[in-house]
């Protein structure tokens, strides 16, 4: 009987344990940036296909991956959403109208970019 408390104890004391490192990932993972302003450029590479946007504006919350780069990312340009994401960028540049991205909070396409999770023209 004495080695079931002792187990139970140790397992429950366990889970407290690793609850403020799980609280710590989640909210190191949760922080996505955004930014509003006119599109300076849309750069699309084909050695890797990786295509990104620089936006003139000042970011807010980047990703901490991102914080020393002025770029965002189109994190999966050959899925439906990232030719959408590219034609929007193009549009936005062509047409002179500024766009707010919302990042994701992750840099998954590119070491220090973050990936682009909405994009939306507002002007």
């Amino acid at each position: 009987m004495t080695k079931i408390m002792t187990s139970r104890v140790s397992g429950v004391i366990h889970r407290r344990a690793c609850l403020p490192a799980a609280l710590a990932v989640v909210s190191c993972s949760a922080v996505a940036g955004d930014i509003t302003g006119y599109v300076s450029s849309v750069v699309t590479r084909d050695s890797d296909g990786l295509t990104y946007a620089v936006v003139a504006g000042t970011p807010s919350n980047r990703a901490a991956c991102a914080a020393a780069t002025s770029y965002w990312i189109v994190a999966a340009e050959t899925t439906e959403s990232g030719k959408k994401q590219y034609a929007l960028l193009l549009s936005a540049k062509t047409s002179g109208l500024r766009v707010t991205i919302n990042g994701k909070g992750t840099c998954t396409r590119w070491i220090d970019g973050e990936d682009i999770n909405t994009l939306q023209l507002i002007d």
